[in-house]
């Protein structure tokens, strides 16, 4: 049976009145009187409120005390040997060995033999020694040419330098010989000859002519001073017909660093002195003397500021005419600035540029060795060459250049033919074989383009070209000068052994003119145009080991049988093989 919470509470009721009534029964109580002082008056106790972050005390409360550590160390003996780690996977390239000399030698068809030699050597830590010996000779035989048309150039340079932290220094002697041939005979020369008089006239010319150079040199520079650098050269220049020149040139240079700022300055003394035994026509008395000794300071102040170069300054000569006595005054601009427009990308520059250029028997001889020595010597008064231009790069291995250019220029030297006659007491060179040197006032407009490409490590292109137009004041062509000039190589590597390059020219019309003076014109014929031409060139070559190496190069490929000068054929398709031996003493 179930008794639920409600009957629980009944039940336990009866049970106390029942245990009450049974005591009252057992012993009686009496009768009493109580009285009340004070009623009964219940309260309720102050209650606490429990806090909701209590503060307990005990050991987990109590404040932290700090404890100093120390430790106290004694070496412990250990077998333990880690082992040494290793590169994996990675080969160390060979460095490449320099070699400090070399040897060349090469010859080919027309008799050619090309030889080079460069020795150097330490003398200690901070001195040394070189030479150089150079040797490029031809036998001739060019088609069609009936006078001699062989050649022969030889030099040999000694150095000896020291170099050192603050000062380094070096001076220089050499020695060059060259022979050449006047071969160039006019077109129908001797035609109003009878054929034994004209056999008889051409075998008695002698062409041939001998230039000897003697030089002397140095070069001081300086790391930590104002005086920068300072060069000096000498140089005696002679010929077979008694010809002789003397030219000594010094120019020190300078540079002061101000504000952040650098200016430099050059001094230039450049001294030409030299004589020739006769004149063209052989009328003269005595010798063609000339002398001039140029003065010069060009003093120019450099400033950059964000993508801005600036080079500003001027140039101040005196020319002093030791013979004639014709001194002159010039004042040339020394303007050059620079703008990255791109960065490196495009770079635009301008400027403004003159200068005094001396001129000499030995120059012009280097440039074109078929001068007769009768030569007319003065310095060209280039007085501005406005250019303006952008360079920069199209991509990483591309890079670019435009130019272009306006120059003006007084008394520009310009090489032209001499007029001839076939008599037989002329001089050998007097037959219309030889060329002159003629000066005029002239303007040119010159455009210049070059774009260079290393398209990988083993590849490499470049192509430029220049056009110019010409103006003159008295003569009636800029003769000898093109109009249009190219050029053009590319050098490529095909295996590590193999490697092989070429290299192309094109030069446009140019103008000259010649008379025989025996025939009476009554009609001055007009200039004689020569033809434009290009040369194609090759090499290729084979490093049997880093000594050796064997090449074959091919010059005038196409075997185009042009005239650089008038009446001047040059060599058709040559051939040349070689060897280059590196060493080490």
């Amino acid at each position: 049976m179930k008794i639920n919470f409600p009957n629980k509470i009944i039940v336990s009721l009866l049970l106390i009145a029942f245990q009450f009534s049974f005591a009252q029964k057992k012993e009686q109580i009496g009768t009493e009187t109580v009285n009340v002082v004070k009623p009964y008056t219940p309260t309720i106790s102050d209650a606490f409120k429990v806090k909701e972050t209590p503060s307990l005390n005990d050991e987990a409360t109590a404040k932290k005390e700090t404890v100093k550590y120390t430790v106290f160390s004694f070496p412990v003996a250990s077998t333990f040997t880690p082992s040494k780690g290793k590169a994996e996977g990675v080969e160390k390239e060979k460095q490449q060995h320099l070699f400090k000399n070399y040897a060349t030698f090469a010859g080919g068809n027309y008799g050619t033999f090309n030889a080079e030699l460069f020795v150097t050597e330490d003398l200690n830590a901070n001195d040394y020694v070189a030479g150089m010996f150079r040797h490029l000779s031809s036998q001739g035989g060019i088609k069609k040419v009936e006078l001699d048309d062989a050649f022969f150039d030889t030099s040999i340079d000694l150095t000896y330098g020291s170099n050192s932290t603050d000062f380094s220094w070096n001076f220089d002697l050499g020695y060059q010989n060259q022979i050449y041939n006047w071969y160039g005979l006019p077109m129908g020369f001797g035609d109003a000859l009878i054929p034994y008089d004209r056999n008889a006239l051409v075998s008695g010319i002698q062409p041939q002519q001998t230039y000897n150079t003697i030089t002397l040199g140095g070069k001081m520079d300086f790391n930590n001073s104002f005086f920068k650098e300072a060069s000096l050269k000498f140089n005696h220049f002679s010929d077979a017909y008694g010809s002789s020149e003397n030219r000594f040139y010094v120019k020190p240079s300078f540079q002061i660093e101000m504000m952040d700022k650098s200016i430099k300055t050059n001094v230039i003394v450049d001294y030409l002195g030299g004589s020739f035994e006769k004149n063209y026509w052989n009328t003269n008395t005595k010798k063609i003397e000339y002398g001039f000794t140029n003065f010069g300071i060009a003093t120019s102040f450099e400033m950059q500021q964000d993508d801005w170069t600036l080079h500003f300054g001027a140039g101040i000569f005196y020319s002093l005419d030791t013979k004639n006595s014709n001194n002159k005054f010039f004042i040339y601009p020394q303007i050059n600035a620079s703008y990255k427009v791109v960065g490196d990308l495009m770079i635009f520059y301008a400027g403004a540029e003159g200068n005094l250029e001396q001129n000499s028997y030995m120059d012009f001889v280097n440039e074109n060795p078929f001068v007769s020595p009768t030569l007319s010597i003065s310095p060209t008064d280039k007085q501005y060459d406005i250019f303006a231009g952008l360079k920069g790069k199209l991509a990483n291995n591309v890079s670019y250049n435009i130019r272009g250019s306006y120059v003006n220029e007084r008394n520009k030297a310009l090489y032209k033919s001499n007029d001839y006659n076939e008599g037989s007491t002329n001089e050998d060179y007097a037959f219309g074989n030889s060329l002159q040197v003629v000066y005029d006032d002239m303007k040119t407009v010159r455009f210049f383009g070059e774009l260079k490409a290393d398209f990988s490590e083993n590849i490499t292109f470049g192509i430029n070209g220049t056009f110019s137009s010409f103006t003159n004041d008295v003569q009636k062509e800029a003769w000898n000068l093109p109009t249009i000039k190219l050029n053009s190589n590319l050098d490529f590597d095909i295996t590590k052994k193999w490697y092989a390059g070429v290299n192309v020219f094109y030069v446009g019309e140019r103008k000259d003119q010649k008379l025989n003076t025996d025939i009476v014109y009554l009609i001055i014929p007009s200039p004689v145009t020569l033809k434009a031409y290009f040369d194609l060139n090759a090499h290729v070559g084979f490093k049997y080991s880093d000594r050796l190496t064997a090449f074959l190069r091919g010059n005038n490929i196409a075997n185009q049988a042009y005239e650089k000068w008038l009446n001047y054929p040059v060599q058709g398709l040559q051939v040349v093989v070689g060897a280059n031996y590196k060493f080490d003493f």
